[in-house]
């Protein structure tokens, strides 16, 4: 009875998270927005060290800035960060991609 029981918890997990990577394109998008662009100088994973020992972990943003704030930014272009932080800007869609999947790292 008990082992079903963690099956059936297990199996549920495991399908709230195949949903979710089916139901959450943006997210997707985002994290490959962040292999891209980002992941030379910052973690952009739950774990690990970044790159660039200055660079913040993204996990971490959210503990200094709502991430929405940051979408503005992310499109008009970020001049500041870290101090070899190169300047860049996305269009509208990647900066929402990028702040979907930052928020999942919260």
């Amino acid at each position: 009875m008990i082992r079903n029981c963690v099956l059936a918890t297990a199996t549920l997990i495991a399908t709230a998270g195949v949903s979710l990577a089916q139901t959450a394109p943006d997210v997707q998008r985002g994290r490959t927005i962040a292999a891209t662009h980002c992941a030379g100088c910052h973690s952009i994973d739950k774990v690990g060290p970044s790159p660039l020992s200055i660079a913040p972990p993204f996990r971490t943003l959210h503990e200094n800035y709502p991430v929405e704030s940051l979408e503005e930014a992310l499109v008009e272009g970020i001049v500041t960060g870290h101090p070899s932080m190169p300047q860049f800007s996305f269009d509208p869609d990647q900066a929402s991609n990028l702040i979907a999947y930052l928020k999942t790292l919260e």
